[in-house]
């Protein structure tokens, strides 16, 4: 069967962005692949991510995900960030998974095989050990031959005023001081922007920066470079008489005859309803107005005057001048949202 939409993930983009985030952070990557690779497709992201000089480990959020990641790239570390069950903990250390550990009990718990990444909470308040807390826990873990890394979370790195994420970088630094050497990590990718190399840190670990953006004010400081383009295939093409209305609701009314085409994407592949009234595609080599409700598995496009047939692609979204910050922006949401929505219907390819 013919793909009606694709997400086409570039290595040479994800490669490029790989080894300039790490030039920046002056550190190997521990890289989040969580959400199927933050909606790109983790078995395509995981493979090029393995293979990357720069990149120490992959970085998930869910047992499953953990042990998917660690069958499929057993040489490579996979960290699990959220805590799994105490069931869960030991056949994912048989597998090499290294576990979050915030508490006395969990590092009581592990078995002698695992390897732990101490988890911090230095003002997220989401997840982890408070500071005066974590240094008893990490000397535990050292203890037990079981500590191998650090971490913490910032919860505003991305944002202009740095000030608050300097004090958790100083109470994180506190209690990696009271621990032997690990293998500390903290900067997501507004820190990896903001501040570059952090002391102390072994790893960075950028998230959406690594497929391609960044927060509008560090726009610029690295030529990161968008991974995905989505694109989907025009599955009609017919005429609207004026005075006629379009989709649900009838919201969009032709002022005059028009030539619609019907693209193979909705809300339930990932494409914002919300963005209804804004949103452009890409068809034919010109951005053309989404017209009237975008549906669940369909929208139509005033393609009017151009030269296009059934089976042809439009662009939902690309790395070049139709980007999903755009598209966030119709939906009133982030890029974070967008990307991670993206369906299962819409196939993943691997280019470049």
């Amino acid at each position: 069967m013919l793909s009606r939409a694709q997400a086409l993930i570039s290595a040479s983009a994800l490669n490029h962005n790989l080894s300039v985030l790490a030039a920046r952070a002056g550190a190997r990557l521990l890289l989040p692949v969580k959400a199927n690779a933050y909606g790109h497709g983790v078995d395509l992201v995981s493979g090029v991510a393995a293979a990357h000089p720069d990149v120490w480990g992959l970085a998930v959020a869910t047992p499953q995900e953990a042990e998917r990641l660690a069958r499929w790239h057993p040489r490579t570390p996979t960290v699990l960030l959220t805590p799994p069950t105490p069931e869960e903990a030991g056949p994912l250390a048989d597998l090499g998974v290294r576990l979050p550990v915030s508490t006395l009990a969990e590092a009581e718990a592990l078995p002698p095989h695992a390897r732990a990444h101490l988890k911090v909470d230095t003002g997220m308040n989401r997840l982890g050990a408070r500071p005066e807390e974590a240094v008893r826990v990490g000397q535990r873990l050292a203890q037990r031959g079981l500590l191998e890394g650090a971490y913490t979370h910032f919860a505003t790195a991305d944002e202009q005023d740095l000030s608050f994420a300097q004090e958790q970088l100083r109470r994180f630094q506190s209690v990696l001081a009271g621990l032997p050497p690990v293998l500390a990590h903290c900067a997501n990718g507004g820190a990896v922007l903001s501040f570059g190399a952090l002391p102390g840190m072994g790893l960075a670990r950028p998230g959406l920066a690594a497929y391609g953006f960044a927060p509008p004010h560090l726009r610029g400081v690295l030529p990161l470079r968008p991974v995905m383009t989505v694109r989907a295939r025009i599955n009609a093409v017919h005429t609207v008489y004026a005075g006629e209305t379009v989709s649900y609701g009838g919201l969009y009314t032709a002022p005059h005859d028009l030539q619609v085409a019907t693209i193979g994407m909705g809300y339930a592949d990932g494409y914002p309803r919300n963005a209804t009234g804004q949103a452009q595609v890409k068809v034919g080599g010109q951005r053309r107005p989404v017209l009237g409700r975008i549906c669940m598995d369909q929208c139509m496009v005033d393609v009017t005057g151009l030269d296009v047939k059934v089976g042809d692609w439009a662009d939902l979204w690309n790395a070049h001048d139709l980007t999903v910050s755009q598209v966030a922006e119709w939906g009133g949401t982030i890029e974070y949202e967008v990307l991670t929505g993206l369906g299962e219907r819409v196939e993943r390819v691997l280019v470049d």
